[in-house]
């Protein structure tokens, strides 16, 4: 099969414009492809496609896909670069028409731009099928001419990044527990000699006197791990590194203070903070990043079982700070408070923690966009320059002290985990707690809540687990490594 790529005319008289991969076919076929789709009726509306059969023999089957306008660049409105996300869009939707026709192999014109061809392409074929015996056909798309193979390697590579934390937050959660999510990712990074990965038990756990993160984990019959991951690409191992920090709730209750039975099935993906994560450093290696990564990712279930925390139970973290459980449905900033103290402990250029941290951030921003809370102007620009490029937006929200009163006025401890007026602000209360944990100068809180999975609001992944914002963390992993070089 054979995507091809058709802006909108400028003018109304309906004649098509190709690319110059289209334009090159059609001569091929001496101009047949621009005849028969004159003939279809009026042009191509933004990733609407017609397929025609028999115009040539390699190819079969011929998908031509609408890419709106020509010159579509930045869109200061919408945040994101406009060019970037049509042709995601539309080779997405052109590779899905292939797979239903049952073809096995699809070569995709870059369209301008082949690395976002190439995200389009294996993010738009992912699908999670691998417990289910019939399974839809394979799609393996591949460039269609050579001119532009080492951008289209990039975006498969980015897009496979982002389709292994689909895959970690899609499969049920007796499927990935913590430790099998760790062994998983240990198993992606085997092949790199320049990537060290341990997996520590929860004897380690208690030996940090990570209070915190263990009182969450001792409801759960699944013993807690604590994954630490070492990407040295840089130059010298000892300059300092990124510290990525995600929340792994394999499975998430809410615990005593028991989630509503509806929906509570999505909770597989509470670990969506660790998954995108340690995608990124797993993309950052297969991508050579020239600079030291460094992942945590504490890991276990919150569960409702006889030895779980209680409402009003105060359990103390890594920095001596006690916590007041209010609701035992907000672990993952007990989780996070203990993995960002121990982040400290690496001389930080910057930590960026990501986590699926509170519903009020889907309430806030619903999926348009992961928030924000920094600290950093500095790192908030990186993140957010990165996030034009990806079509994966950021947002930037706020750390008012105004939030941290309501943390930290608290009866039994030095903060409660939940701010006192109850759901006001609830995205900003959390921020703020974590923000108790926190020293370094630089350091990002991305609350990818709202992001967590896709019905269809991102037209190039399909209904499920969205693993975002994966390469929004690859991109700027990428840009602070360039920062380094100059």
């Amino acid at each position: 099969g054979l995507v091809l790529g058709v802006y909108s005319s400028e003018k109304d008289d309906g004649a098509a414009q190709f690319t110059s991969a289209g334009d090159a076919f059609d001569r091929l076929v001496s101009g047949k492809l621009r005849a028969l789709l004159s003939l279809c009726g009026p042009p191509l509306k933004k990733g609407k496609t017609r397929v025609f059969h028999g115009l040539h023999q390699d190819f079969p089957s011929v998908v031509v896909v609408g890419l709106g306008k020509k010159n579509a660049g930045i869109n200061e409105q919408e945040n994101w670069n406009e060019g970037k996300e049509n042709i995601r869009t539309a080779v997405a939707v052109g590779c899905r028409q292939i797979q239903d026709l049952e073809i096995p192999c699809v070569e995709v014109d870059p369209c301008g731009d082949a690395q976002a061809a190439a995200e389009g392409a294996v993010l738009g074929l992912h699908e999670y099928n691998e417990l289910k015996q019939k399974k839809k056909p394979v799609v393996t798309p591949q460039l269609h001419g050579s001119a532009e193979s080492e951008a289209w390697q990039k975006g498969v590579i980015y897009a496979e990044g982002q389709n292994l934390a689909r895959y970690l937050m899609e499969a049920p959660a007796n499927y990935i527990t913590p430790i099998k999510f760790a062994e998983h990712i240990e198993q992606k990074l085997r092949s790199f000699s320049n990537v060290k990965v341990h997996i520590r038990p929860e004897s380690w756990i208690t030996t940090q006197e990570m209070g915190a993160f263990l009182s969450v984990a001792k409801g759960s019959a699944e013993p807690p791990i604590f994954l630490e991951i070492h990407y040295l690409g840089g130059a010298n191992p000892d300059d300092s590194p990124l510290v990525f920090v995600g929340k792994g709730v394999t499975f998430d209750s809410g615990g005593i203070s028991l989630k509503p039975s509806s929906g509570m099935d999505a909770m597989r993906a509470d670990m969506g903070g660790a998954a995108t994560v340690c995608s990124a450093i797993v993309t950052a290696a297969a991508l050579n990043l020239p600079l030291n990564i460094i992942g945590l990712a504490p890991l276990c279930e919150n569960m409702p079982g006889g030895k779980a925390n209680k409402p009003g139970d105060v359990v103390r973290a890594k920095n001596g700070k006690t916590i007041q459980v209010d609701n035992t449905d907000a672990e993952g900033r007990l989780l996070l408070a203990d993995a960002l103290c121990y982040a400290h402990n690496f001389n930080a250029r910057a930590v960026v923690n990501a986590a699926t941290l509170t519903g009020a951030m889907d309430v806030a921003l619903g999926s348009a966009a992961t928030g924000v809370f920094t600290n950093s102007s500095w790192l908030w620009t990186h993140l957010y320059e990165a996030s034009i490029l990806t079509g994966d937006r950021v947002w930037r929200m706020p750390l008012f002290e105004h939030y941290t009163k309501q943390v930290t006025d608290c009866p039994l401890a030095d903060v409660s985990n939940i701010g006192k007026y109850s759901r006001a602000g609830g995205a900003c209360t959390a921020a703020a707690f974590l923000k108790e944990f926190v020293t370094a100068s630089h350091w990002a809180h991305l609350d990818i809540a709202g992001v967590m999975s896709n019905k269809d609001e991102v037209p190039y992944l399909r209904k499920g687990m969205a693993g975002r914002p994966t390469r929004t963390l690859v991109e700027f992993a990428a840009r602070l490594s360039q920062d380094s070089h100059n």
